[in-house]
């Protein structure tokens, strides 16, 4: 195990100049790191707060170098990065989350692959190349099932729910992005997740499990503490440091999953960084995940985990904002985070706000009564 450690004053360098980049850099720079972030966006949100900016596409590899030369070490807010490019910059500095972690994260067929080989449950599946090999896939997976390109695609983008022979021919449209995975669908009772931290001296500690609420396949809601039984609670936690330990990761690793009306539990997909779902942790446990994921990459001790009180985080998505800044002197003791970005579209996540309660149900009350998720804000924003 790798005993470096990276103390306050050196600089943390993050690929990736996002929300969570930002987040990221928030934490670190109020722990007294300096922050070094590598985006093509001269305005990020983690541009907004960092110390230098290299503006550059993820796959340049003498952008790489250039982060690698001033930082201590290197870190990533999301999987889009070009591998050979990463290497780069390992071979000039600490990347302690390592380039095989991100090449497993990115691609759904390793990722699946990988779960299966630590042991860990997953719904049936199948990769496919050609349309043959889709069509063969989806004949032994069954209807319903999910076609989803290997790489790339995000909140239910690259993918497609297939319920008869008919549509194969509609799905075999996404092998033009490369190789897909066939899922068996699967009828689950909910969606969790739970966060886990590793540091590269082996240390673990895993957040409490989180109940999501998608929406247009894209997270609308995380409560926690989720609304499950203590033994699917246990069961969640344990497979997510399985994994962790399992992979080697350092850093955090979200790992999302399907709950079944019988008590068991399959794993879904995995992404080795700080998680939407895990933004509750800002305000609502001892150490937020991003705070946490400095602590990890830095090799120091992990901080506490433990849920403070009840909370629901709700996502700022672009109809939402404007409603949400007209009704902000009315919301007393909401946590609201906005990320900085320049405009407004629907479906772009903006922001995120955050009730702490002394219940979820409380929370939801509150949100539900606030009007912002249920207006039609779609026209102020230039649907």
């Amino acid at each position: 195990m790798n005993r470096k450690v990276i103390l306050p004053g050196q600089t943390i360098g993050i690929i990736g100049g996002g929300q969570l980049g930002r987040m990221m850099a928030l934490s670190a720079k109020a722990m007294g790191y300096r922050i070094a972030v590598l985006d093509p966006n001269p305005d990020s949100p983690c541009g907004q707060v960092a110390d230098h900016k290299i503006i550059a596409p993820y796959n340049s590899g003498q952008a790489m170098e250039e982060l690698a030369a001033i930082c201590d070490v290197v870190t990533f807010e999301f999987e889009n990065i070009d591998e050979n490019a990463l290497e780069l910059a390992a071979n000039r500095t600490w990347v302690p989350q390592g380039v095989q972690l991100l090449s497993i994260a990115k691609d759904r067929i390793k990722e699946k692959n990988a779960i299966m080989e630590a042991g860990l449950p997953v719904a049936p599946y199948k990769s496919a190349s050609t349309t043959n090999e889709l069509a063969e896939a989806v004949k032994e997976i069954g209807f319903p099932c999910v076609v989803k390109t290997a790489r790339g695609g995000y909140d239910g983008k690259g993918q497609l729910v297939l319920k008869s022979d008919r549509e194969i021919e509609t799905a075999a449209e996404l092998l033009k992005h490369g190789s897909c995975v066939v899922e068996k669908w699967v009828s689950f009772e909910k969606e969790i997740s739970v966060i886990a931290a590793r540091n590269s001296s082996g240390e673990t500690a895993v957040f409490p499990v989180a109940e999501n609420i998608h929406k247009n396949n894209i997270l609308h809601q995380t409560i926690v503490p989720a609304r499950i039984g203590n033994e699917a609670r246990e069961q969640a936690m344990q497979l997510a440091v399985r994994l962790a330990d399992a992979l080697e990761m350092v850093g955090t690793l979200a790992v999302e999953m399907f709950l079944m009306g019988d008590g068991s539990i399959f794993i879904n997909e995995i992404a080795p960084r700080p998680h939407n779902s895990g933004h509750f942790t800002i305000e609502a446990c001892e150490t937020s995940q991003f705070a946490q994921h400095i602590k990890a990459v830095c090799n120091l001790p992990l901080g506490k985990t433990e849920l403070l009180r009840p909370v629901v985080m709700v996502n700022v998505l672009g109809e939402h904002q404007e409603p949400l800044l007209a009704k902000l002197p009315e919301l007393r003791n909401w946590n609201v985070h906005l990320y900085g970005k320049n405009e407004a579209k629907a479906g772009r996540k903006m922001g995120h706000a955050t009730l702490i309660r002394d219940s979820a149900d409380q929370a939801l009350l509150e949100i539900e009564e606030s009007g912002i998720w249920t207006l039609n804000s779609m026209s102020a924003i230039g649907k």
